[in-house]
């Protein structure tokens, strides 16, 4: 008796052991919260100037910079402190692009109503090589994307800070509707596959508008995206057409208003443009046909233009002789155009990428931001990138899934870090060749790459 007496508490210890073991396991957070990353001997790029500090050490504790400083900072060696001599690299907020799909990039329209957990498990493997690019942050404008979003903050998959739109707001033939001649005349009542899957919803109505904007800021959107106009990639939406009218346009603004947060409008040409404007949307993406007098109204009224460098391989991409192929070739001269015009009337610019379908194009995103030389300095396509396009994600106000201070270093902002081997502001080439050049990649305080050599 004495034996099993023994026995079952040394079992109970076990247990015990054992479980508080898989408490620990579970709940990486608690372990974490305090956990200190030194970067010493690191030459700041701040997401905002034009030039590196001087010699500084950042210190981290759980998510979020604690210290920065040209003095030696001291920490406790305990067993989660980490200390990273940067040898005079860069240190660097990581990058955020703003225009992005991210379940969008290796499947087409046309797959993309197919096998959704297919369709899951390749976004999740595209997050998880855009982290590793150096993207710590993306504005999704467009695709179903919650279902990602929350298996990458919940530690599940790898991937990048997602602020997410849901599903495209489009019109019957708009940019955004890919059905067919044969899945007309519409029933009403009823929804097209590719709204079930949530890739886009088709509004007809300031009422429908209404619904399906609520819908999506339901589901967590941190924003609303609507298309204004004719695009590039759908079938049967021409460049010239404005879609949407201002009073369906105004019902969208009018549900994301109540929650607090903004709508981005997918618009090319003027009158889209314009007609966005007119009923209170807060961001124009792309402008790429837009005249001179409308830069000089988006301005004036401080209208933020997400605007794209959108590289040739994307055009050529798109087979001769198809209709998309035309609206490329059209849209594809007024890129620089819509750069000189932001430029000259100091329009508040963000920078994205809208790759789409292409896993080889997405894999060329920092090349891409690299591209913005052709306009702007080195250092001013980097602050883009980062410090700017982290301004535009404030407009989500409570909405914002991510509180606190992103694409810049400073205390107390959000550690999203990268340590990059040499300057990018002498050579933004660097960030073209992140597997390379980018030694540290670190999200919300958490180590995913360390390739320094010992």
């Amino acid at each position: 008796m004495v034996r099993f007496k023994e026995a079952a508490r040394l079992f109970r210890t076990i247990a015990h052991a054992i479980a508080w073991t898989l408490t620990i396991g579970l709940c990486p957070a608690a372990s974490a919260q305090d956990a200190v990353t030194l970067f010493q001997n690191v030459r700041v790029f701040d997401g905002k100037g034009a030039a590196l500090s001087a010699p500084t050490n950042v210190l981290v504790r759980g998510n979020k910079i604690e210290k920065i400083s040209a003095q030696p900072i001291a920490v406790d060696r305990r067993a989660d402190t980490r200390i990273i001599e940067g040898g005079g690299r860069t240190l660097m907020p990581g990058l955020i692009d703003v225009h992005w799909h991210a379940m969008l990039i290796r499947t087409t329209p046309a797959e993309m109503t197919g096998d959704v957990g297919y369709n899951n498990l390749l976004a999740g493997e595209e997050a998880t090589d855009t982290l590793m690019r150096g993207f710590t942050t993306v504005r999704d404008v467009g695709g179903p994307v919650f279902g990602l979003k929350r298996a990458i903050d919940e530690g599940i998959v790898r991937g990048p800070r997602i602020f997410p739109s849901g599903a495209m707001l489009t019109v019957t033939s708009g940019h955004g509707d890919f059905r067919t001649p044969a899945d007309l005349p519409r029933a009403f009542g009823t929804l097209s596959r590719q709204e079930q899957v949530g890739g886009s919803m088709v509004v007809d109505s300031p009422d429908e508008m209404r619904v399906r904007a609520r819908e999506q800021l339901m589901q967590g959107a941190s924003q609303i995206k609507v298309t204004a106009g004719g695009g590039v990639s759908s079938p049967h939406s021409p460049l010239d057409v404005t879609t949407f009218t201002e009073a369906e346009l105004r019902a969208a603004v009018e549900a994301a208003e109540n929650w607090g947060t903004y709508v981005a409008a997918h618009a090319f040409i003027t009158e889209a443009i314009r007609r966005s404007i007119a009923a209170g949307v807060k961001c124009i993406e792309h402008g790429f046909l837009m005249d001179e007098a409308t830069a000089k109204l988006m301005a004036d009224k401080g209208i933020w233009l997400s605007l794209q460098p959108l590289p040739e391989e994307m055009r050529l991409g798109l087979a001769e002789g198809t209709v998309q192929r035309a609206k490329a070739d059209e849209v594809w001269p007024g890129i620089d155009n819509t750069y000189q015009l932001a430029r000259k009337y100091k329009i508040k610019t963000a920078w994205g990428t809208d790759v789409l379908f292409s896993r080889a194009l997405a894999q060329r995103q920092g090349a891409i931001l690299a591209s913005l030389v052709r306009w702007y300095t080195p250092a001013e396509a980097l602050a883009m990138a980062t410090g700017t396009n982290a301004e535009l994600l404030a407009l989500s106000g409570k909405r914002n899934p991510y509180p606190g201070k992103l694409g810049i270093v400073e205390e107390g902002a959000l550690a999203d870090l990268l340590l990059v081997d040499g300057n990018p502001l002498e050579n933004i080439g660097l960030v073209a060749d992140p597997d390379k050049n980018f030694l540290v990649i670190m999200k919300d305080g958490r180590i995913y790459k360390d390739t320094r050599p010992r």
